[in-house]
């Protein structure tokens, strides 16, 4: 799907944060919260992995029960894939509108997001690379159930952080990532560490170290 094909979203009506960077060129950084997180709580990310780059933080507009999430899922790790893939075009089309409303035009985006919204920020790059080209992936894992979406992501980037022990994120989901997004075209780093579900300050050091290359 281009850009142009995308839906229509309406910023005013969508909560999100935009905080400018160290400079007017810096990078920016897509944050993306996990399930019950909002856009305030992960700002924090984006200075962790690109220090000075520029923050833009959306809210996940998926409610279950009070909690934020980024796409409907069935059970724990079992995602309503069709939901998953409306749910990343509306993303990409919140970035396209982003870029545009604060004049990010030629400026690098990095999506970096957490469980759910590494999933989310994984779908809305294999989905759509022209929007979303370089993702770092805390305890991501496959987001698109039994299905392989058709398509290619050559030039796409993606940085995979997680635990070999995740019960949200099994290792075998993320390597059936690392092998679908390979087959693609992306480029795929994994970084692994011993333990679950998290955020580490290894696997930071690790993303900040990666998009400073």
């Amino acid at each position: 799907m281009s850009p142009d094909a995308l839906p229509t979203v309406d910023l005013d009506e969508w909560p999100h944060l935009f905080i400018e960077g160290a400079s007017a060129v810096a990078p920016v950084v897509l944050t993306l919260h996990g399930t019950g997180g909002d856009e305030r709580e992960i700002v924090a990310l984006g200075e962790a992995v690109a220090p000075g780059a520029a923050v833009l933080s959306p809210r996940g507009r998926v409610r279950e029960g009070l909690a934020n999430r980024w796409f409907r899922r069935l059970g724990e790790g079992v995602f309503d894939v069709d939901d998953v893939i409306v749910r990343a075009a509306e993303l990409a089309a919140f970035v396209v509108a982003a870029r545009s409303r604060y004049a990010l035009e030629g400026r690098e985006l990095i999506a970096a997001g957490f469980s759910n919204g590494a999933n989310i920020a994984l779908a809305t790059a294999l989905l759509h690379p022209d929007v979303v080209s370089r993702v770092v992936a805390f305890s991501g894992m496959y987001p698109f159930g039994d299905r392989e979406p058709g398509g290619s992501s050559p030039g796409l980037e993606l940085l995979l952080l997680g635990g070999d022990h995740d019960p949200m994120a099994p290792a075998t989901s993320v390597d059936r990532l690392e092998a679908f997004a390979s087959a693609r075209g992306a480029s795929v780093t994994r970084h692994r560490r011993p333990g679950g579900h998290g955020i580490e300050a290894g696997e930071l050091q690790f993303a900040k170290e990666w998009l400073a290359r």
